[in-house]
């Protein structure tokens, strides 16, 4: 399982148009009281070692995986904020992320989302991108920009990078945040959720062909709101998927 939103948010969109996709397969997993409790469920941890033994990496009894430290939140770049309404944050948030490990030093990050009987795990993505940069933006509010795939931290009023994504977006040194919402709303104002674009696009909101693992991910812009429900959908099954390697400031 793996793979690099609640409410009518952004998650679907790394989802679908970001990474590229395995076979798909999937399954139902036990919900509990606490994100942490579902990460590291018994039949959670059985199914890490069935991940981290994909294509021959590790036999998957070896595998052993761990689940390290608390969940943290994961917030997307908020379609409110891209059409500038009133007081809304750049960023809500839209699952939180633990991070689980293997015997041989794998990474994986276990996405969980809140529903009426406990939080569930409904994916499961190559590598602990959430976790780390919510590490690097030390106390400041980290977010994703899911359709160009950059991170960044909000300080103050400063939108700071962190990753080479978000510096192609904003320059190393970073911009104002009224400056980012310019940029955003410039990238995506005419893709919000209700546009044109949205209703013609496939899943919700964009228009590409689906990711093959040969071709890799598609270098589609995703619009900004789409099809958070798809993955809400998966809330009854983890999906195992590929994400691209991840990248470093």
């Amino acid at each position: 399982m793996n793979a690099r939103a609640t409410g009518a948010g952004l998650l679907a969109t790394a989802a679908l148009v970001l990474l590229g996709a395995l076979p798909a397969a999937a399954e139902e997993l036990p919900s509990a009281p606490t994100p942490e409790q579902a990460a590291s469920a018994p039949r959670t941890l059985d199914t890490l070692s069935r991940f981290f033994a994909r294509d021959g990496a590790l036999a998957r009894t070896a595998a052993v995986p761990r689940v390290e430290g608390a969940s943290v939140p994961v917030r997307f770049l908020s379609p409110d904020f891209v059409a500038g309404k009133p007081g809304a944050p750049v960023a809500r948030v839209e699952f939180r992320a633990s991070r689980a490990v293997a015997s041989d030093g794998q990474k994986a990050s276990l996405w969980t989302v809140e529903r009426a009987g406990g939080w569930q795990v409904v994916n499961i993505a190559t590598g602990d991108d959430e976790i780390r940069y919510a590490e690097m933006g030390r106390g400041g509010l980290v977010f994703r920009e899911p359709q160009i795939d950059a991170w960044y931290v909000l300080k103050g009023a400063k939108v700071l990078p962190l990753d080479e994504d978000a510096v192609r977006a904003v320059g190393r040194n970073g911009t104002s945040l009224a400056g980012y919402r310019e940029r955003v709303a410039r990238a995506y104002g005419d893709k919000l959720p209700g546009s044109a674009y949205a209703r013609k696009g496939a899943a919700g909101g964009y228009d590409a062909p689906a990711p093959t693992p040969a071709s890799g991910p598609s270098p589609a812009v995703a619009a900004v709101g789409a099809g958070a429900g798809v993955v809400l959908a998966l809330a009854a099954a983890v999906t195992l998927r590929r994400r691209r390697a991840p990248r470093h400031p």
